[in-house]
């Protein structure tokens, strides 16, 4: 332990719900990594989704936070599934400073026929559709927005595809997640989810050693890279994947820790953690706005029990209107 803490300075250690970006010069890497304990456990908990879904949502909301608290601007960032599998929509987005919130949809008999049938990894629950990403920064700016194949493929391949196809830069990806065991105050014993990601960039300084496509019409226009991987960035691949899942999730181990463990013989420079929070970007008057926009047909329908009642999908809040509210002009 002194060891690690004479690498990592001052810094200490981040802790659960906290992502950590960090550098490794020698390797011209950078990237971020993180453990999320109570947060995601109160996404995942407050559904009470059957575990294959949780395990996925899991997987969606940890790449949201990587990638999410990396913007520079104020906005939203969002990750999103629509594929015709059990589990057809996936969604979690990322508002700065911190909020994050995420959200499934998924078909109960397809599910339960799916598992019965063996067919429970990832990518058969999934199925065939697209992984989008969307960067929105407010009524002022076009959103951005990139989408890549679902293609029987883990959600780290197709987000490294996505790096690589749409952004050109080389990345590696990694996440875990796992259920707990423990005990409360209580001694009661209960289960709890976590789970951990990493994301590692290639970004040396000197741009002639990024790996570039070729152009259409040379020899690599089979959409291949010319360039021979460079020798950092295949050091950094490999060690990357070496990453044991357990690690990910494991509250002994940390984010710190696992960056050490990692790096430690190149030399890794840990920046101060930024806090993420199960935050909801719902509110009474926001969804009074929706309703507002829906036809006198649309607003007898809604009414139930002479109420009209939301429930937000991302945090469960219920939200109830008179009908003379959302009719008034």
């Amino acid at each position: 332990m002194q060891d690690l803490k004479q690498q990592l300075g001052e810094l200490g250690f981040a802790g659960d719900d906290m992502v950590v970006p960090f550098q490794v010069d020698a390797l011209d890497v950078r990237g971020r990594t993180v453990q999320l304990g109570p947060l995601l456990d109160a996404i995942l908990s407050r559904h009470d989704y059957p575990e294959p879904v949780a395990r996925l949502l899991a997987e969606v909301v940890v790449l949201t936070a990587l990638i999410g608290t990396s913007l520079k601007f104020e906005g939203k960032f969002t990750v999103q599934t629509k594929s015709d599998g059990p589990v057809d929509l996936l969604v979690a987005d990322f508002s700065t400073p911190d909020a994050l919130r995420g959200y499934a949809r998924f078909n109960e008999e397809a599910l339960e026929a799916a598992v019965a049938a063996g067919k429970s990894a990832p990518e058969d629950l999934l199925g065939r559709g697209v992984l989008a990403f969307t960067i929105d920064q407010g009524s002022f700016m076009q959103p951005y927005q990139g989408i890549v194949e679902l293609d029987g493929s883990s959600l780290e391949m197709i987000a490294m595809g996505y790096f690589r196809q749409s952004e050109q830069i080389p990345t590696a990806v990694r996440l875990g997640v796992a259920k707990l065991l423990d005990r409360d105050d209580d001694g009661q014993p209960r289960e709890r989810w976590r789970a951990g990601g990493l994301v590692a960039q290639f970004l040396p300084e000197e741009a002639g050693r990024m790996r570039q496509p070729d152009l259409h019409g040379g020899d690599g226009d089979d959409g291949t890279l010319s360039h021979a991987p460079d020798d950092a960035w295949t050091e950094a691949q490999a060690l990357v994947e070496t990453i044991d899942l357990d690690e990910m999730t494991d509250p002994e181990v940390g984010a710190e820790r696992l960056l050490y463990r990692l790096f430690h013989e190149r030399g890794v420079t840990v920046y101060p953690a930024q806090g993420v929070y199960d935050r909801c970007s719902c509110s009474r008057d926001r969804i009074l706005g929706v309703l507002k926009g829906f036809t006198a047909e649309e607003v007898d329908d809604s009414i139930e029990d002479g109420k009209i009642t939301v429930t937000c999908e991302f945090c469960s809040t219920p939200y109830v209107y008179t009908p003379d509210e959302v009719r008034e002009d």
